[in-house]
C-alpha cells in the first residue's frame, strides 16, 4: 500500500512515510519554510526529510563556521547518504597507486639511511678505511692521514643524502595531511550525528512530558466527577 509525499508528491511504501507533526522541531521547520500549505497531519517521505535534514545542518554550519570547506561538504554528503567516512590508511591506498622511479627511490634511500644497517655498514667501510692507509699500507697509501678523500666521499654523501630525506619528509607530510583531514571529517560528522540524537531525544520527552501531562488531566477530571457523584457523609 502506497501514500503520495506532500512535499515530492511522490508515491511511497507507508513504512518510509511519517507525518509532519512527528518529525523533530528543526527539520519540520525548513519543511514548512520552504512549503508553507503542509498540515501537521500530512506525510512526508524519508527522502525529503533527509533533505530538509541536510539543508538544517548546512545552514547550522555555516552560522557557525561561515563558509564551508570542501571537507564540510563531503561531511554533508555523506550524512545525506549515510555512507561512512572512514578510510584505509594512507600506505594500503599507496601501495595501490602508481608511484613514479623518484619517488620509490626516495622511500627506499631513506629508509636504508634511517636503519641500523646503513649505520654500522658506514662505521665498518670508514674503520676498514682507515685501518687499511694507517696500518696495512703503514700510512702510504691511497688516501693517507688526515683522509682528505674520505672526507670529500663524507661531504658528497651527505650533500645527497640531504635532499632525499627531505623528499622522502614531503611525502610523509601528505600522508600525515590525509589522515588530519580524514580525522577531521570523522570527528565532524560525529558531532553532527551526536547533535541530531539530543534533538530526537529532547523532542522524544517532550512528547513524553506532553502525553503524561494529558493523562494527568484526565485523571483529575475523572476523580473530579467521581467526587461530585459520591454521596457525602453527612447526606447519609
Amino acid at each position: 500500500m502506497t501514500h503520495i509525499c506532500a512535499v515530492t508528491g511522490k508515491p511511497y511504501p507507508l513504512s518510509q512515510l511519517r507525518p509532519l507533526a512527528a518529525l523533530t522541531p528543526q527539520v519540520a521547520e525548513v519543511i514548512r519554510s520552504q512549503h508553507p500549505q503542509l498540515k501537521p497531519e500530512d506525510l512526508i517521505s524519508t527522502e525529503a526529510i533527509n533533505e530538509a535534514r541536510l539543508e538544517h545542518v548546512r545552514n547550522l554550519m555555516q552560522n557557525q563556521l561561515g563558509d564551508l570547506s570542501h571537507l564540510d561538504e563531503e561531511v554533508l554528503e555523506s550524512l545525506h547518504r549515510h555512507e561512512l567516512l572512514s578510510e584505509r590508511p594512507t600506505e594500503e591506498d599507496e601501495e595501490n597507486a602508481k608511484l613514479t622511479l623518484g619517488q620509490i627511490m626516495s622511500d627506499k634511500l631513506a629508509e636504508f639511511g634511517g636503519s641500523w644497517t646503513f649505520i654500522l655498514a658506514f662505521g665498518g667501510f670508514m674503520a676498514l678505511w682507515i685501518l687499511l692507509n694507517v696500518i696495512l699500507l703503514v700510512n702510504r697509501g691511497f688516501d693517507p692521514y688526515p683522509f682528505i678523500l674520505l672526507n670529500l666521499i663524507l661531504s658528497c654523501l651527505a650533500s645527497l643524502q640531504a635532499p632525499v630525506i627531505m623528499m622522502s619528509q614531503n611525502r610523509q607530510e601528505s600522508r600525515d595531511r590525509k589522515r588530519a583531514e580524514n580525522d577531521y571529517k570523522v570527528n565532524l560528522k560525529a558531532e553532527l550525528e551526536i547533535r541530531h540524537l539530543h534533538d530526537k531525544v529532547d523532542y522524544l520527552l517532550h512528547q513524553q512530558a506532553t502525553r503524561l501531562m494529558e493523562v494527568q488531566q484526565i485523571q483529575i477530571e475523572l476523580l473530579k466527577e467521581m467526587a461530585k457523584g459520591r454521596p457525602h457523609a453527612a447526606d447519609l
